[in-house]
């Protein structure tokens, strides 16, 4: 079965995104996925150059996720919607991921885009934003299916269940999207690894 690290991009405890990789992480065995939730986002410095130039290795909970994703097949993101952009935290955990220079665990990992809000645009600027910087972190971000998740608090039960049927159709589509595109890549990259 295919290995998922499942991030929310938020450091709220319900939030709207945390429920939403939870839901990926119980759907994921019905798409050949098996999705384990990243819960140390709050570990996670902000990013300093001279911190990371001063230590052999990062800070632990920087090495913890960086471990978490080289060991993952692929990444999947919820990530919320601040001001029309991603949230400081997501982006600080893109930078110190990207890092050290040429030795980034995002370098080639797939990585597939979801969110959720409570708006009724869902969250189509911050997973604009958020491709623009994975992409130029060297990550393989999946073109399509997307999953813009508007007035999430029509979906979710109190125990913070998905009971949309419709999203839970789309959320199951796109995780299977997700595991061919996992298996395209790594075939791309052997097929790159044999011609070298």
């Amino acid at each position: 079965m295919t290995s998922i690290i499942a991030v929310a991009g938020s450091l709220r405890r319900q939030s709207w995104n945390r429920r939403l990789a939870a839901e990926a992480a119980r759907l994921g065995p019905t798409a050949g996925l098996d999705v384990s939730v990243f819960n140390g986002l709050a570990d996670i410095p902000l990013f300093d150059q001279d911190l990371d130039d001063s230590l052999v290795a990062g800070p632990p909970g920087v090495e913890a996720v960086r471990a978490q994703v080289r060991a993952a097949d692929g990444i999947l993101i919820a990530t919320p919607e601040y001001n029309q952009s991603i949230p400081g935290v997501m982006k600080n955990l893109v930078d110190w991921l990207s890092r050290p220079e040429d030795q980034g665990v995002l370098e080639g990992k797939p990585v597939a885009i979801i969110g959720a809000t409570d708006g009724p645009w869902g969250t189509r600027y911050a997973q604009k934003e958020l491709r623009h910087t994975l992409t130029a972190a060297g990550a393989l971000v999946l073109p399509q299916p997307m999953l813009f998740v508007a007035r999430a608090p029509d979906l979710f039960d109190a125990g913070g269940r998905l009971t949309d049927a419709v999203t839970k159709r789309r959320l199951t589509e796109l995780l299977r999207a997700f595991d061919r595109w996992i298996g395209l890549m790594s075939a791309l990259s052997h097929v790159d690894a044999v011609a070298g």
